[in-house]
């Protein structure tokens, strides 16, 4: 951190001073106020004005607040303020993954908030650039997430955190960021129970929900996982920028909040990637029984075939013997023979025997 805070040098801002208004969307400006010892002393309406009563008041703080500003925009304020090319670049584009880089006298720092959507389970992420400097603060927010409408009435309530500048700010965004990550933590551990059950419960749609939450779990960790390096970053340069003691204390409590959702990310991710498997096993031990059921109904049919084939070909034998007796051909020397009638009926009786010794045999019947 820079350590160059606001010093008390005037004293308060009388009662008269207008109060903390809620954030409007004018532009992309969507809300600027000028501070001097943790209060409000005004409200400018423009960029400009920001930049007019930051100069006549010397001893005062700067907090700019921006929603997808265009590019003169922030080509204004990286004049006036000194901003590095690269680092507007950055904030300008989007899409940059959470980093802590230091640019001469100003801090540049990039943050993916998130928020639960419960209804469609998904993770919406929100990318906040912020620019640090002696006496301003920048927020460049890219989507709806975080509300640091929140974040700027509860700095206003605490004027004597306020009064320590520009890093107490950066703190108190820091702050609302991880805090915003428990409500998402604590939604995807609730779909993650839904899920065991579903597994169990052989719901053959929550292969589809598993990989999808795993999908949202990775994106989270790649927004979680860069801000421990970074609180570290800025904890080394506490003696070399001179952080006020209070303040190391919040941003090493924002530091363990950090660690605490990482580890709650990490064994998430790791149960998702098991009830895959678990679930993957029981789609196959289910899909072995169902071929396992089919083989024994086709082997049932085929036994079903095979007596149905063996008393068929029984009964035609006599069929066909009959049929050969039945036809009345003069030259046939059996129709004039006595034992014609007993040698037919032997004969069928004979066949009929022996096909069904011979199916029984083969376990046809």
């Amino acid at each position: 951190m820079n350590g160059r805070a606001v010093t008390p040098a005037t004293p308060p801002a009388a009662p008269g001073t207008p109060p903390a208004a809620p954030d409007r969307d004018e532009g992309s400006v969507v809300h600027a106020a000028v501070y001097r010892d943790g209060h409000r002393v005004a409200t400018p309406g423009s960029l400009a004005d920001t930049y007019r009563l930051l100069r006549d008041q010397p001893d005062s703080m700067a907090w700019i607040g921006l929603h997808r500003p265009s590019e003169e925009e922030l080509l204004s304020l990286a004049d006036e303020f000194d901003l590095h090319q690269l680092a507007v670049e950055d904030a300008l584009e989007a899409h940059q993954r959470p980093k802590l880089e230091r640019y001469g006298d100003t801090l540049f720092v990039v943050l993916r908030a998130a928020r639960y959507l419960d209804a469609p389970e998904e993770v919406d992420f929100g990318e906040l650039h912020v620019f640090v400097g002696p006496d301003f603060v920048i927020t460049v927010r890219h989507g709806a997430a975080p509300d640091l409408s929140a974040v700027r009435r509860r700095m206003e309530g605490n004027p004597e955190l306020l009064a320590l500048g520009p890093e107490a700010v950066l703190y108190a965004i820091l702050d609302a960021v991880v805090d915003d990550y428990a409500p998402v933590v604590a939604g995807v551990q609730n779909d993650v129970d839904e899920i065991e059950t579903e597994v169990f419960g052989g719901d053959p749609a929550v292969s589809r929900r598993i990989y999808e939450l795993a999908r949202e779990m990775v994106e989270f960790q790649r927004a979680t996982r860069p801000l421990t390096g970074m609180l570290h970053g800025l904890m080394a340069g506490f003696t070399k920028y001179g952080t006020d003691d209070e303040l190391q204390s919040y941003l090493r409590d924002v530091a363990d909040h950090v660690t605490h959702i990482s580890e709650r990310v990490d064994g998430i991710r790791s149960a998702l990637t098991d009830i895959l498997q678990v679930n993957a096993t029981l789609v196959t031990q289910q899909q072995n029984a169902e071929m396992r059921a089919l083989a024994e109904a086709g082997f049932e049919q085929n036994e079903e075939i095979k007596k149905i084939s063996s008393w068929a070909a029984i009964l035609f034998a006599p069929t066909l013997v009959g049929t050969i007796y039945g036809m009345n051909f003069e030259a046939m020397p059996e129709l004039k023979w006595a034992f014609g009638y007993p040698f037919a009926i032997l004969l069928m009786a004979v066949v009929c025997v022996s096909l069904y010794f011979i199916f029984k045999k083969r376990d046809w019947l």
